[in-house]
């Protein structure tokens, strides 16, 4: 058994081409399209994997896009555990305009989950938070799914001994950060997501620690990481603030940046690595996967060779 569980509930069939230009009305014909299992876990399990690393993934596949994406994940050398769902599991398409350079994001709605579906989960999902386990739970939660769902698996996680990173968005980030049950391990978010659930902005690391260290004192997380897309990536606890920035990079596909960094991550903390040390290594997690094209992840050659190019600094 993996230290790292990874969980997604609203994985996703990934599609990336290109086509010349984006224009209505017409018919596009694009370029031979490339498919990944996606959705945040997926991904984040996907990443460990390039970074050399194991983690056991937890996933809701559904429908045949959910047998296909499941298939696919299998071939990468991951062996899920396969919780079925109703409907069939979502599409995103990431579509590149060759003549501009720029890329648009499609995202599928997945499918709905019927009441009893959610509390099946939880008596299923239960014997994998065991005692030392790092759960990394990451992506949308589905339609039908309380908002709440990943206070709950944190609250069953610590309860079994387990620890718990959340990287979510929406409704379920908001109730997180008003999370009054154990502390999640870390709570990632980006600079938006922040100025979403509190209703401010912010205008410097400084600013968004400021906010990071608001919601610790409350009883939110433990740690807070908060990106502000290249400039760089904050990073709270208690006892440190600091502002890790990257070296410039030529962004390629902004297609899960944030789940290699929530690997990188994930991996140095389960190996003991320090909170600045495991942050350090998630921002050149990101920084390698922006360079790759489509939907395509990190590798951890490029990985290492940005870490040493990465700044840290006390805010």
């Amino acid at each position: 058994m993996s230290q790292i569980l990874t969980i997604t509930l609203n994985p996703a069939l990934d599609v990336a081409t290109s086509v010349d230009a984006v224009v209505p009305g017409a018919k596009l014909r694009c370029d031979e399209p490339r498919y990944d299992p996606g959705g945040g876990g997926v991904n984040v399990s996907r990443a460990i994997l390039r970074l050399e690393g194991r983690s056991e993934a937890f996933v809701a596949f559904g429908g045949e896009t959910g047998l296909m994406a499941l298939s696919m994940l299998k071939a990468e050398g991951i062996e899920p555990i396969h919780f079925p769902v109703a409907g069939n599991t979502r599409q995103s398409m990431a579509v590149v305009e060759t003549s501009t350079g720029r890329q648009y994001r499609f995202q599928l709605p997945g499918p709905a989950w019927p009441p009893e579906q959610g509390a099946t989960l939880l008596t299923v999902l239960k014997p994998h938070l065991t005692k030392g386990r790092l759960v990394v739970m990451s992506g949308s939660v589905p339609t039908g799914v309380p908002v709440d769902i990943g206070n709950t698996i944190n609250r069953m996680a610590v309860e079994n001994g387990a620890s718990m990173i959340l990287d979510t968005s929406g409704e379920a980030l908001v109730s997180a950060a008003a999370n009054t049950g154990p502390p999640f391990a870390l709570l990632r978010m980006d600079g938006a997501e922040a100025t979403e659930v509190s209703g401010r902005s912010f205008a410097t690391p400084g600013e968004l620690a400021d906010y990071g260290l608001q919601l610790i004192a409350s009883g939110a997380a433990e740690k807070l990481v908060m990106s502000i897309g290249s400039k760089g990536t904050v990073g709270v606890s208690a006892h440190d603030r600091f502002f890790c920035q990257p070296p410039k990079i030529e962004t390629r596909s902004a297609v899960g940046a944030g789940d290699s960094m929530v690997a990188a991550i994930a991996l140095q903390l389960s190996a003991g690595s320090s909170f600045r040390d495991a942050v350090r290594h998630g921002v050149a997690a990101a920084g390698s996967a922006v360079m790759t094209p489509g939907t395509q992840l990190c590798s951890k050659q490029t990985a290492d060779e940005i870490l040493e190019k990465v700044v840290t600094s006390k805010i």
